[in-house]
């Protein structure tokens, strides 16, 4: 039996170029010979669709695109993902469900089991789920079909999915004593670089576990913060991954499950962090601007490191001619910053413009005067200048259509260290997910065959240059430990107490950690985060603005 693996691009309600790129693959797959050709979780309406769900337009017109689709599969199968009604008398109006088409009709359904609820998930809030297990037999071939989670093992199921009160075992452990011969797991599963390596741990345990072969087919692509990064994988019954299709780009694999023992284990290729933030990032801004017709975008460049691998990344997601940059100087600007933003702006061959503020500081200055008067400069007045740059920014989004890109990084959302109205002004943020000590990696990685971003950009300390001879560290402590800190709190969210014990000053993580807490209320009017991380700030960080933090002390 042949089987092919068809890893595509998905926009989110965009049914019409959904189904052409899934039929344009159902007929690639039956010239090749396939038997059954697979797509990702929800494919047919893009994943995730969020409150669409509700619309009762959106599921009709689902359902409607899945007609279409199944007339393509006459001599041919294929597994798509697709929202279906539940006809049951309880329970959610919706599955998400995987479904088998095959002489032009849907030939069988099979709905999720383990509904995600975690960090940026709520699938429980729209589905029902499955209560039925089966599996199919296809031309002499018993087939188990599962979606994501449902490949969870026993202890997770147990723990994370305790509240459905439905399951005491995994999806697979029931349907393996139907005797399957292979397992088919369709996923829309997110590209996250600190827990990249569990999809793979599950798929290799489960197909050792059960002795079965596992096809994963996961989906590429961004759609807003979410970013998949695709890395399709056929495990074989020892476990062992024997074919990966590409990483943040679209794919396509033909094989026969045959030969599945027979294939070569994939040789893991040495962990690259950076290289996989960078690819994510540049597919999360292309994504972001095709699928919402945007055409061109504008950043305020500082000669700083943030701003700088922004202006990179963007204008290599882009082309450098849909991309323009204002420098903005100030009394408090050093020359060699602008030196350093009008050498990378040219390297890169993008737009530039220098429009100083200080008149329009100095007038804002003298309107306030006699309200700040006998008051010490403060971040009143370094904030004014923050606030300046973004009323400027926006002027040239407004006059000329492009996209306001925010250069924050996560290091400064984190501890509140940026201006709301200022920095903090954008569409989108690039870097809003990357620590500062990883913004420094990338800008050696971008520079890794040539220099692009300018060596006294990325060596010179980091500073806001609001007042003299500002510096970052004036405010926080240096990046290497701030950043350690924030991951344990954040990504890992160990308490202050287990933070200390592994050796960091008390100090020093009493205040971070207050930090983190007090500027919730700047976070919640952030734009949209590429997400890169298992703990994004965003929708899958939900932390109460009005809350009482007993817990960050000792």
């Amino acid at each position: 039996m042949n089987i092919a693996i068809a890893q595509l691009n998905y926009h989110i309600g965009n049914f019409e170029q959904n189904a052409q790129n899934i039929i344009a693959h159902i007929r690639k797959a039956q010239s090749e010979g396939a038997d059954i050709v697979v797509f990702s979780e929800l494919s047919v309406c893009g994943y995730p669709p969020l409150d669409l769900l509700e619309q009762r337009d959106f599921v009709e017109a689902c359902l409607q695109t899945v007609q279409t689709i199944a007339l393509e599969c006459i001599e041919i199968a294929a597994v798509v993902g697709c929202p279906t009604l539940n006809e049951g008398e309880k329970g959610k109006r919706l599955f998400n469900s995987a479904l088998f088409l095959y002489n032009g009709s849907m030939y069988a359904q099979f709905n999720k089991t383990l509904l995600p609820t975690y960090d940026i998930f709520d699938e429980y809030r729209y589905f029902e789920p499955n209560t039925d297990f089966s599996v199919i037999e296809f031309k002499g071939k018993k087939i188990a079909i599962t979606i994501c989670e449902d490949l969870w093992d026993k202890q997770v199921v147990e723990t994370a999915f305790a509240k459905d009160k439905i399951y005491k075992t995994s999806p697979l452990e029931i349907l393996s004593t139907y005797s399957p011969d292979f397992v088919i797991n369709i996923a829309a599963s997110p590209f996250s670089y600190n827990q990249d390596y569990l999809r793979s741990k599950v798929l290799q345990d489960n197909a050792s576990l059960y002795k079965l072969p596992i096809i994963y087919v996961n989906q590429v692509g961004a759609n807003t913060e979410i970013i998949f990064d695709g890395c399709s994988k056929i495990v074989n019954s020892q476990g062992k991954i024997v074919y990966e299709l590409a990483e943040f780009q679209e794919d396509f694999y033909m094989f026969d499950v045959e030969n599945i023992s027979q294939m070569l284990v994939v040789q893991e290729e040495p962990y690259n962090k950076i290289k996989k933030i960078h690819d994510a990032l540049i597919l999360g801004i292309r994504d972001y601007f095709r699928k919402n017709n945007f055409t061109s975008a504008v950043l305020g460049l500082s000669g700083g490191i943030d701003s700088a691998v922004v202006l990179a990344l963007v204008v290599e997601a882009i082309g450098a001619e849909y991309v323009r940059v204002l420098l903005m100087p100030s009394e408090f600007s050093s020359f060699h910053s602008v030196d350093d933003a009008v050498a990378l702006a040219r390297t890169l061959q993008v737009q530039y413009d220098i429009i100083p503020i200080h008149s329009m500081y100095n007038a804002t200055i003298q309107s306030l005067s006699t309200v700040f008067a006998n008051k010490p400069f403060n971040v009143a007045e370094e904030n004014i200048q923050a606030r300046l740059r973004g009323v400027l920014l926006m002027g040239i989004s407004n006059k000329f259509g492009a996209i306001l890109l925010n250069t924050s990084n996560k290091s400064e959302a984190a501890v509140g260290y940026s201006t709301m109205y200022g920095d903090m002004n954008g569409s989108l943020s690039i870097l809003g997910d990357v620590y500062k000590t990883d913004v420094y990696k990338l800008a050696e990685y971008i520079n890794k065959e040539t220099e692009i971003i300018p060596h006294n950009t990325i060596i010179k300390p980091p500073s806001a240059e609001l007042r003299p001879n500002q510096k970052d560290s004036d405010s926080l402590p240096d990046y290497d430990t701030l950043d350690a800190i924030l991951f344990e709190y954040i990504e890992k969210k160990l308490s202050t107490h287990e933070i200390i014990e592994q050796g960091f000053a008390p100090e020093t993580v009493l205040k971070t950690v207050r930090l983190v807490n007090a500027n919730e209320y700047k976070r919640f009017q952030f734009p949209p985060i590429l997400r890169v991380s298992s703990k994004a700030f965003g929708f899958g960080r939900r932390i109460p603005l009005v809350a009482k933090y007993e817990f960050d002390t000792i």
